[in-house]
């Protein structure tokens, strides 16, 4: 990977992370005025796979075969990247403190260095250890995990499922796209997994309800379908595809170690828009995250060691 190349895919990275970081700020009126959190994703993941759709089919200029050959690869995408990891995360926050729950989702990246080295057998190099400990306790600093915490294996479990679910977003998203557009990838996946997700909220399995209340937006009352749009277009459909193309240039590991700048970015969000404390330790912990993955992104990448490069999907399978 050339120099070039991986500083554009930090640019990718860095605005991915803006993008999905804009999702929580625009939902939490959505949710406050009667939607669900399901039901909120459900519609925010199909609004985005239709946006994307038509970019999707003209990124491919007739390919078909590159689709049916990423097929198992979409619908891992679908199934854990996009219905599955939300799924089982909001199923946490309903049982644990959210700040706990967002905590143990976004220590995916921890995961990726422990899976790699359990893979390779090798230890990770030094400046990984050193990031991945200094990252961390960047995002325990954002996250601010503390207040009413309770004990609840089950939710934990789920929140540990979240997060095994986001590092098998990235290696997914990180696997080489054997000519399959990461828009591409990222469009159908979105609404195959918007579909399942509604197929689960007409099962009751999960609270599924919408309502036509105004929200307030920008300091002024607004129209329901109004952040869901700018939810479903930038914080979907520009998040995810930017995403995905963040990681096939990056690799799973460095891609998703970036990826914690959505916390901070959250954070900022909440600020400007609802008017919520930012406090030092904030500030401090989004600090300590950018200099986590300047030492990840220090190291010098050996190809056989890349997380990234795991077999591909339709290999696994059989």
């Amino acid at each position: 990977m050339t120099r070039s190349s991986t500083s554009l895919g930090l640019v990718i990275a860095v605005i991915a992370a803006a993008t999905f970081g804009l999702s929580g700020a625009l939902a939490k009126p959505l949710l406050e005025s009667g939607w669900s959190p399901a039901a909120a994703v459900t519609v925010r993941v199909l609004i985005g796979g239709i946006v994307l759709a038509p970019v999707a089919i003209m990124s491919l200029r007739g390919r078909w075969s590159a689709l049916w050959r990423a097929r198992w690869r979409v619908f891992a995408m679908a199934l854990i990247g996009v219905a599955g990891t939300q799924l089982v995360y909001f199923a946490a926050i309903e049982r644990i403190p959210v700040g706990t729950a967002v905590l143990i989702e976004y220590m995916a990246p921890l995961l990726l260095v422990g899976w790699a080295w359990a893979r390779t057998r090798r230890m990770p190099k030094l400046v990984v250890l050193i990031g991945s400990v200094v990252a961390l306790c960047g995002l325990i600093l954002v996250v601010s995990p503390g207040g009413a915490a309770r004990f609840d294996a089950f939710g934990l479990t789920l929140a540990l499922a979240a997060m095994v679910g986001c590092a098998i977003y990235y290696l997914v998203a990180a696997q080489p796209s054997d000519g399959l557009p990461a828009v591409a990838l990222a469009g159908f996946g979105l609404l195959l997994g918007g579909l399942l997700l509604g197929l689960i909220g007409l099962t009751g399995l999960v609270p599924f309800t919408t309502s036509t209340r105004d929200v307030p937006m920008f300091g002024a009352p607004v129209s329901w379908w109004v952040p869901l749009l700018v939810i479903g277009v930038v914080a979907t459909a520009i998040a995810y595809s930017t995403s995905i193309a963040a990681s096939e240039m990056l690799g799973s590991r460095l891609a998703s170690f970036v990826g914690l700048l959505e916390v901070v970015a959250a954070t900022f969000y909440a600020w400007l828009l609802l008017g919520e404390q930012l406090t030092i330790p904030q500030l401090f912990g989004g600090l300590l995250i950018l200099i986590g993955i300047a030492f990840v992104r220090s190291e010098k990448t050996d190809a056989a060691i890349e997380p990234a490069s795991v077999p591909p999907l339709e290999s696994v399978r059989t």
